[in-house]
């Protein structure tokens, strides 16, 4: 069922500071000398403009904030972030003010086999204080599941190789998710509790915060695979983990590219559809 009532959206003023901007950069472990106001924000850091800054008390109880815009209990203390569309419509300059709309799109409620959840859509739109039209439009769906009954660390498979055009390597551990999570304000608990990752949620270890797996594939697709990227839809599949390293891969026909992030046992986590811009 899709919940008909109306949601609010909210609105919010973000300021793309240079010193924000380098942040991102020493998390990534990149040199800043070009961090300046006027240089262009690259392509999948405006993340850091979406920032969550809910009060410690309106939390849910696994601790996620909801990125702009809350999201409802619904009975459902689970939440998993399904995927990502995103659409570059201009570029950001860093130092630039940035006006963020924020709001629940759609709730949509199943029942099936393994029992009740639902599929919360939130709708983001950024654009520049001096500018009508958005510089950045994304959608996101999040996925609320009912508590485990009996939560079981996973053990994992026999490694599979992975074949594509270009691969890399990245490894992501406490102290990313710790950054990541730091820079969005997400207290997301299986990002950060370990004791709640594995007794509650029934995961082997802390969870990669889905939105850093898509900064992976970002980054792949812009420094390694020199992209300019126009849009992306990005689907999470399955869960990362901290301490295992993760395999990024691209393929690509014409300005279309299909980028993936494995697992340490070669099966796929997520699962990004790209176009390119020209440079």
């Amino acid at each position: 069922m899709t919940e008909e009532a109306s949601h609010p959206t909210y609105t919010r003023t973000e300021h793309c500071s240079a010193s924000l901007v380098r942040r991102v950069a020493a998390m990534l472990d990149l040199p800043m000398d070009a961090i300046d106001d006027g240089a262009v924000l690259p392509r999948g850091w405006h993340f850091i403009l979406m920032g969550a800054d809910t009060r410690r008390s309106d939390l849910r109880a696994d601790g996620f904030p909801g990125l702009g815009a809350a999201i409802p209990d619904l009975g459902l203390p689970r939440l998993l972030q399904g995927g990502r569309t995103v659409v570059y419509h201009r570029n950001i300059p860093i130092g630039a003010t940035v006006i963020r709309t924020s709001g629940v799109a759609d709730i949509t409620e199943k029942t099936g086999a393994s029992g009740r959840k639902a599929i919360v859509t939130i709708a983001h739109s950024m654009r520049l204080s001096d500018e009508t039209e958005p510089a950045i439009t994304e959608t996101q769906t999040y996925l609320l599941l009912p508590a485990q009954s009996s939560p079981k660390a996973s053990v994992p498979g026999e490694p599979t190789a992975v074949s594509a055009t270009q691969t890399k390597t990245v490894l992501p551990d406490e102290t990313l998710l710790f950054q990541y999570s730091a820079l969005g304000f997400n207290s997301h608990k299986i990002h950060i509790d370990r004791d709640h990752a594995r007794d509650v949620e029934g995961f082997p270890d802390l969870v990669v915060n889905g939105g850093l797996t898509t900064l992976f594939l970002t980054e792949f697709a812009r420094r390694e695979l020199a992209l300019n990227l126009g849009r992306f839809k990005m689907k999470n599949v399955a869960p990362l983990f901290c301490g295992r390293p993760v395999t990024l891969a691209a393929d690509h026909s014409g300005t279309q590219w299909n980028l993936k992030a494995y697992d340490d046992s070669g099966r796929i986590a997520a699962e990004m559809e790209a176009e390119v811009n020209e440079l």
